[in-house]
């Protein structure tokens, strides 16, 4: 609270915004105080009598100056590119400043509370988690069953899942670019097909209902080769002894599937899980600007896209920057969340 010099206490402040400062108060109590319960945690077991694990130690620098040396690159690109920019993202989400506009005034913490009141903003929220679980529960589930059958052992296996690898070196924006052409409503491929089969053409790309499909199907591919890649991977590392002692056992192929393989795949599964929810949170950028532009009627509208159309369309750089870090912090939290529950259900050995 100190860099807002406690504003949100002011008296002319509403109820939100003192909610809003108690919220960054306990945040703030809470930086000092973990390592102070970490602190006081080993101590009572030093009284106890607990000796902890010792640290393994695998690599250290006789000269302190020379591991320093040595991050020196990497914390200089850190500063630049991601700490800076971090903290001056926070300065603009306390100001009411627009591009190119000479002034700016300090506004302490509306541009965050003002968020809650959004009708616009929290539709986007809903939007942007039911195209996000979709991405990835489509992608994983998809992306599981065809690296099962690319592992099994054919002729020509090598090409074959090379073909099915090599979107992903595709852009968010290309694979965009690809999926309009093919659900054009005019000279679509998707219609055309239809058509074959005498269903009516559909407007893909401008009915509420059907365009969030075609996004969530675009970043579905465009992620799956990445997905396969990894599943291919850890199929390639599974115990044949398992599921050779369940075939004895009776168990069929099905069977087999769902309670050995995986199971033992859980790791690869989780790790996915961040990595394409993150896709989805962020990524999924470039698909909406080039295949719906945040239409129809914002039903593609995602946060990420949203942050783009107020700070980039709109100037509104305080806005923007706010919900950028609420987006940054709602992604930090779900994926500690995730660490935290499903983390728990992963199997790391046989």
């Amino acid at each position: 609270m100190a860099p807002l010099d406690f504003c949100t206490f002011e008296p002319e402040r509403n109820w939100i915004d003192a909610v809003f400062g108690v919220g960054l108060v306990l945040v703030g109590m809470a930086i000092p105080l973990g390592p102070l319960l970490a602190w006081t945690q080993q101590e009572y077991h030093r009284h106890l009598g607990i000796r902890p694990t010792p640290p393994q130690h695998k690599g250290i620098f006789k000269q302190w100056w020379l591991a320093w040396l040595f991050l020196l690159p990497t914390l200089t690109i850190l500063v630049l590119f991601l700490y800076y920019p971090g903290l001056d993202t926070f300065r603009l989400s306390t100001l009411l400043t627009f591009v190119g506009a000479p002034r700016s005034r300090f506004v302490c913490v509306d541009n965050f509370t003002s968020l809650l009141t959004d009708s616009t903003y929290l539709r986007s929220i809903g939007i942007t988690f039911a195209i996000s679980a979709a991405i990835i529960v489509f992608g994983l589930t998809g992306s599981l069953l065809i690296a099962t059958l690319a592992y099994q052992p054919i002729r020509g296996a090598t090409i074959y899942r090379i073909l099915l690898i090599w979107p992903y070196a595709i852009s968010p924006a290309v694979a965009g670019i690809i999926f309009f052409i093919m659900f054009n409503p005019l000279g679509g491929v998707a219609n055309y097909v239809l058509s074959l089969v005498g269903i009516p053409r559909l407007n893909w790309l401008g009915d509420p209902n059907l365009a969030p499909w075609v996004v969530i199907f675009a970043s579905v591919w465009k992620q799956m080769g990445y997905n396969i890649l990894f599943y291919i991977a850890g199929l390639q590392n599974l115990p044949n002894d398992l599921q050779e002692a369940a075939a004895i056992d009776g168990a069929g192929a099905f069977r087999r599937f769902l309670s050995i393989t995986v199971p033992l795949l859980s790791p690869i599964t989780f790790f996915l899980v961040i990595t394409n929810m993150t896709y989805a949170f962020f990524d999924i950028f470039g698909t909406i600007d080039l295949l719906t532009a945040g239409g129809p009627s914002g039903s593609t509208s995602v946060l990420i896209y949203e942050i783009y159309k107020i700070g980039v369309s709109s100037g509104n750089l305080g806005k923007a920057a706010a919900q950028s870090i609420v987006l940054f912090l709602m992604v930090v939290g779900l994926t500690l969340i995730q660490f935290r529950t499903t983390e728990r259900n992963v199997t790391y050995g046989g």
